[in-house]
């Protein structure tokens, strides 16, 4: 007898993250000899800096491959607390400090954390698709609230007082946002945090891609509120995506809960990477990274004065990260069947809205600047083909 598969209803129910199946397409498409113009995924195409990757061969040639402490190595946690004083003047304890398998791990820690099954944690929508499986994973809620450039596509005290309801447990925050690149300033993150103690709740602040801004830094929520959650990752300015690599920063009260919690689900942090990202902070390493962020920022500039040629709708310039979140209105009312026309026919490959919320979905194609200057002018050419023959 055959065996008859059925996933559990908290499986069947988690989306899946459309992104991953248009780079999956888009990788088969590269495969069967097409060029493809890869403008879907949050990664730098540059390849992991020479400082860190020797420190990963030094770490494998002295037989550091075991297990190590759950919350991270202490060298690690040390660098991380003096990353906070450097660039943040932050007294930043180690022992506050956890090190994560990725920033995904550290989402599933906290929200596993702080809401019980039935609760909601609110955030903005658009915002980073794989949070609201994450809750959905744990029987908790996503409590999606619309924002629109009229609120710099970010939640803002108001919002979050007009929508809280008994069972919300906190909110989410991205600063810079993906998949707008905006940014939340210090006062009002001052007036979320106060809102928030206001209202009973917690304050998480995803802060993944602190450091790819294009003009003035991106405060730390921690600067207002020490009593907030922060989230980072090794993997957007320092350019460590496949490394699996990242942190989280909590009050002294919850360290040890998010350490138990590590135990369990991670043992530890994969070990080579640990031990390579204590060079992600050398002086030499910084200056890669900051010459990689002033290429971001060019190219940037060359794909908003593109698509605004096209006539895009970019109300709003992304601060920072790396994506313009375009609405096309003008071309489509379903952009993602727009997305899959455009990588089958066109060869260029982005991601719809609908993978970022349902608030305005199907106007909005995410585009991420993640491929070279030259690429990206070919992209438009591509596109100004498509549009206008």
């Amino acid at each position: 007898m055959k065996m008859v598969f059925r996933p559990s209803q908290r499986v069947a129910e988690i989306e899946s993250f459309k992104v991953m199946d248009l780079l999956k397409r888009a990788k088969q498409l590269d495969a069967e000899g097409f060029d493809v113009i890869h403008m879907e995924a949050g990664e730098p195409d540059f390849a992991t800096a020479a400082p860190i990757a020797e420190a990963a061969k030094a770490a494998i040639d002295k037989g550091l491959t075991q297990y190590t402490p759950a919350a991270g190595i202490p060298e690690l946690r040390t660098a991380i607390s003096q990353w906070y004083k450097t660039k943040y003047n932050l007294e930043i304890s180690p022992e506050r400090i956890i090190v994560t398998t990725g920033a995904s791990s550290a989402l599933l820690m906290v929200f596993s954390l702080l809401a019980d099954a039935g609760q909601s944690f609110m955030m903005a929508d658009p915002g980073y698709p794989c949070n609201r499986q994450f809750l959905q994973f744990l029987d908790a809620k996503s409590q999606l609230v619309a924002v629109n450039a009229e609120q710099n596509f970010q939640l803002n005290a108001q919002l979050i007082r007009d929508n809280w309801c008994p069972e919300t447990a906190g909110a989410l925050l991205a600063s810079p946002a993906n998949p707008t690149g905006a940014v939340v300033h210090k006062d009002e993150l001052r007036a979320i945090s106060n809102q928030i103690k206001q209202l009973g709740g917690h304050l998480v602040v995803d802060e993944l891609y602190h450091g790819l801004t294009y003009g003035d830094d991106a405060p730390s929520v921690l600067e207002v509120d020490p009593d907030a959650f922060v989230i980072n990752s090794f993997s957007k300015y320092f350019g460590m995506t496949g490394w699996r690599l990242g942190w989280l920063v909590a009050p002294e009260a919850a360290a040890p809960e998010l350490e138990k919690l590590a135990q369990n689900l991670m043992i530890s942090p994969h070990t080579v990477s640990q031990y390579a990202a204590l060079a992600a902070f050398k002086p030499e390493s910084l200056a890669i990274f900051e010459e990689r962020k002033a290429q971001f920022e060019l190219r940037r500039d060359l794909l908003v004065s593109g698509l605004r040629e096209l006539k895009f709708d970019l109300p709003i310039s992304p601060e920072g990260a790396f994506y313009v979140y375009a609405g096309a209105q003008h071309l489509t009312d379903n952009t993602y069947d727009y997305c899959w026309s455009m990588l089958e026919e066109d060869h260029i490959a982005t991601t719809p809205g609908l993978d970022f919320g349902r608030h305005r979905c199907n106007e909005f194609i995410r585009f991420s600047y993640t491929t070279g200057y030259d690429r990206i002018e070919l992209m438009l050419d591509r596109l100004q083909k498509r549009i206008h023959g």
